[in-house]
C-alpha cells in the first residue's frame, strides 16, 4: 500500500472536554489519522495556561498562526488540538503536533483533570515539551506536580507488579523543558552555563531525609527517573514585555533576534531528534495505529480506569494483525491476478508465480503485524493463501480443460462429418477411421504438449469415441472375426495406456503442488526466523538504551553524593535486566512453539497429499498390470 501523507491547513480538536468534564475523542480527527500510513512523530506541549505553548506548536508547523494564541487570562485551548504536517526533515514521516489545554486553568478547577491531560500527553507523544515562564525555581518544579502522580495514572503491565514504574524509562518520551521570558543571567559560581546545565542544576537533589527535603526532592526524582532523556531551551522575552501575548500579530523583524535564534534551535532539535512514536515493544506507530491508541487511552480514562500500555498494545495488535492478514492476502491475489488474465498456463508458471507472490504476501504481513506471539494471524494468512492458491489452480484447470476440449473438437470436426456422411461404414472403413483417429491424437498431443489436464481430456475423448469405433469395426465386412477381436483388444490396450498417462499426469500435478507447499512452508519459516531476530534485536536495543539512561542517572547521583539512591537505582537496573532476560526467554519459547505448530500443520498437509500421491501411483500400477495381462493374452 502506498505511503499516505496528510497536510492539514490548520489544527482540529482531537480530544474534547465535555460539559461533565469527561474527555471524548473527535471522530473527524480520528478519520484524518486513519488515512496516514506513514510513521508518525508525535510532539505534545503541556504547561500552565497562558504561557505561550501554542506559539511553539505553530513554529513547528512552519506557520505563524494556527493553534490559538490568546492575549487574555482566558485559556484558548481546551482539551487537545492536533495538527498533522509532513515532517520537514524525515521523508516518509508525518509530524503530529498536539497542543494541550493549559494546566491550572481556573475555569476547570480540577487537578485530576490536569493530571489526566498530562498523562495522556505522555502516553501519546514521542517528544513531550513542558512549557513554563520565568525561571526553573522550586515553584516551577512544584508546578510540575503531575509528574509525581504518573505512577497512579499510567500502568505499563495489566498485572499489578510492584515497582513497574521503573519501566517507564523504556516507553516515556523525550522531555524538553522550554523556559519562556527568562531575564536572569545563566551563571553558576560566576561561570556561564548552558541551558542543559541550568536544567541539571535546577533538578539537583538535596541531601537529607526530612519531610521538607523529601517534598523538595520528589518531583525532581520523578523527572530524572521517568525522563532520563532531557533537554532545555531558555527563551528571552520575544519583544517588549507588554507585547508578549500578541505573538501572532508580530512579524519576524519585530521579534527579538535572540528569541528567534532560540526558537530556531528549538525547532531544529525537535525535527532532528524526535523519534517516530513506538509502542512498548519497539513497534513503529503509523497514523492508523495512533488513532487507535488515542481512542483506547481516552475511552479508558473516561470510564474511570487507568490507561495500561500493555492492554493498548494488545488491542492495537489485534486490529493491526487482522489488517495485516488482509494486506498480505490482497498482495497475493493481486500478484496472481495478472497471471489469471493469461489462463490457461502451464502449472510450472503458476507454482513459480505463487512462490514469488507468496513471499511478497508474507513480507507485507510481517511489516504490518506485531505481537503475533502464538502465530494465530500468520496461520490465518497461511490458510487463506492455500485456499486462494487452490482456487487459482482450479480456475486454471477449468480454463485448460475448456481449451483442450476446444482443440480436440476442432481436430475431430472432419471425422464427425465423415461419420455423418457414412464414409466409415463401407468395407475397409475401420482402417480409415483408425488412421484419422491416430492423426487426431498425434496433432492433439503436439498442440497441447504440457497443458494441464490435456491427458484427461484426451482420455475422455477416446472413451466417447469407443462406441462409434465398435460400431464401425463390427460393420467392416473386409475384416475377419479374428481380425476384429485383435483390433478390439488393441483399442482397449490403447485406451488403457491413455488412462495410465492421465493418471501419471495427475501424479505429476500433485507432485508439483507438494513441492509448492514445501517451498511456501520454508519461506514462511525463513521470514519468521528473520522477524524474530529483528524483534529480539529491537527489544535488546530498547533495553540497552533504557539501561544506558539509567547508568547516566546513577553516575549523576554518585557525583552528587547520593550513594543510597544510586544503590537503589542499581537494584532497579538489575530488575530491568532480569525482566528483559525473562521476556527474551519467553519470546524464544513462544517462537519455538509457533514453529512446532507450523511444522505439525505442514507435516499433516504433506502426509495427506502424499497419501493422495500413493493412491494415484497404486492406480497407475494396477492399470499397467492389467495392460500387461491383456498383452499376454493376445
Amino acid at each position: 500500500m502506498a505511503s499516505v501523507s496528510i497536510s492539514m491547513e490548520g489544527p482540529v480538536c482531537l480530544v474534547d472536554n465535555g460539559p461533565d468534564g469527561k474527555m471524548s475523542v473527535q471522530q473527524g480527527a480520528l478519520q484524518i489519522l486513519q488515512q496516514i500510513q506513514q510513521p508518525v512523530v508525535v510532539v505534545a506541549v503541556v504547561g500552565l495556561y497562558r504561557t505561550g505553548k501554542s506559539y511553539l506548536m505553530n513554529r513547528l508547523a512552519g506557520k505563524q498562526t494556527g493553534f490559538a494564541l490568546g492575549s487574555t487570562i482566558e485559556s484558548k485551548t481546551k482539551g487537545i488540538w492536533m495538527w498533522c504536517v509532513p515532517h520537514p526533515n524525515k521523508p516518509g514521516h508525518t509530524l503530529v503536533l498536539l497542543d494541550t489545554g493549559g494546566l491550572g486553568d481556573v475555569d476547570k478547577g480540577d487537578s485530576k483533570h490536569d493530571t489526566q491531560i498530562f498523562s495522556l500527553a505522555v502516553l501519546l507523544s514521542s517528544t513531550l515539551v513542558y512549557n513554563s515562564r520565568g525561571t526553573i525555581d522550586n515553584r516551577a518544579v512544584e508546578e510540575l506536580q503531575y509528574v509525581t502522580e504518573l505512577a497512579d495514572f499510567i500502568k505499563v503491565k495489566s498485572s499489578d507488579e510492584v515497582g513497574e514504574d521503573t519501566e517507564f524509562v523504556k516507553v516515556f518520551p523525550t522531555f524538553i523543558w522550554a523556559v519562556r521570558d527568562f531575564t536572569l543571567q545563566k551563571k553558576i559560581d560566576e561561570k556561564d552555563i548552558s541551558d542543559d546545565d541550568y536544567l541539571g542544576f535546577a533538578l539537583q537533589l538535596k541531601p537529607g531525609t526530612g519531610r521538607k527535603v523529601t517534598d523538595y526532592n520528589l518531583p525532581r526524582e520523578c523527572i530524572q527517573k521517568y525522563f532520563p532523556s532531557r533537554k532545555c531551551f531558555i527563551f528571552p522575552f520575544p519583544t517588549h514585555p507588554e507585547r508578549v501575548m500578541l505573538l501572532d500579530t508580530l512579524n519576524c523583524p519585530q521579534l527579538d533576534a535572540k528569541f528567534l535564534e532560540v526558537s530556531k534551535r528549538f525547532c531544529d532539535f525537535v525535527f532532528d531528534n524526535s523519534p517516530a512514536k513506538k509502542l512498548s515493544d519497539g513497534y513503529t506507530v503509523n497514523g492508523r495505529v495512533f488513532a487507535g491508541l488515542v481512542k483506547t487511552y481516552v475511552d479508558t480514562i473516561a470510564s474511570g480506569d487507568v490507561p495500561c500500555l500493555e492492554n493498548a498494545v494488545v488491542a492495537m495488535a489485534q486490529i493491526e494483525n487482522e489488517a495485516a492478514v488482509k494486506k498480505g492476502l490482497a498482495e497475493y491475489k493481486d500478484g496472481l491476478m495478472k497471471l489469471k488474465r493469461r489462463f490457461p498456463v502451464f502449472l510450472k508458471e503458476i507454482t513459480s508465480e505463487h512462490q514469488g507472490v507468496n513471499k511478497l504476501a508474507i513480507e507485507t504481513f510481517m511489516k504490518s503485524s506485531f505481537k503475533d506471539d502464538d502465530g494465530k494471524y500468520m496461520h490465518s494468512l497461511e490458510e487463506a493463501i492455500k485456499k486462494s492458491f487452490s482456487s487459482f489452480l482450479h480456475q486454471n484447470e477449468q480454463a485448460s480443460v475448456k481449451s483442450c476440449q476446444g482443440i480436440i473438437s476442432d481436430l475431430s470436426g472432419p471425422m464427425r462429418a465423415k461419420i455423418q456422411q457414412g464414409a466409415y461404414t463401407k468395407a475397409g472403413g475401420y482402417k480409415l477411421f483408425e488412421k484419422d483417429l491416430e492423426d487426431i491424437v498425434d496433432n492433439y498431443n503436439i498442440t497441447t504438449a504440457g497443458a494441464v489436464k490435456a491427458e484427461e481430456v484426451l482420455e475422455e475423448f477416446l472413451e466417447q469415441r469407443k462406441q462409434e469405433s465398435t460400431a464401425i469395426l463390427q460393420a467392416d465386412k473386409r475384416l475377419s472375426k479374428k481380425e476384429k477381436e485383435i483390433c478390439e483388444q488393441r483399442e482397449q490396450g490403447l485406451l488403457m495406456e491413455q488412462k495410465v498417462r492421465a493418471a501419471e499426469e495427475q501424479q505429476r500435478l500433485l507432485g508439483e503442488k507438494i513441492e509448492a507447499e514445501r517451498a511456501s512452508s520454508e519461506e514462511r519459516i525463513r521470514q519468521l526466523n528473520s522477524k524474530m531476530e529483528e524483534d529480539m534485536a529491537r527489544q535488546k536495543k530498547e533495553n540497552d538504551a533504557a539501561m544506558e539512561r539509567k547508568l547516566q542517572e546513577q553516575a549523576r547521583l554518585l557525583e552528587q553524593g547520593f550513594k543510597d539512591k544510586a544503590d537503589k537505582m542499581q537494584l532497579e537496573m538489575n530488575e530491568l535486566n532480569r525482566k528483559a532476560e525473562e521476556a527474551a526467554k519467553s519470546r524464544s519459547e513462544e517462537f519455538a512453539n509457533m514453529m512446532a505448530a507450523m511444522d505439525r500443520r505442514h507435516t499433516d498437509s504433506m502426509k495427506m497429499m502424499n497419501e493422495q500421491l500413493k493412491l494415484t501411483r497404486e492406480m497407475i500400477a494396477n492399470q499397467n498390470k492389467r495392460g500387461r495381462k491383456r498383452c499376454c493374452i493376445q
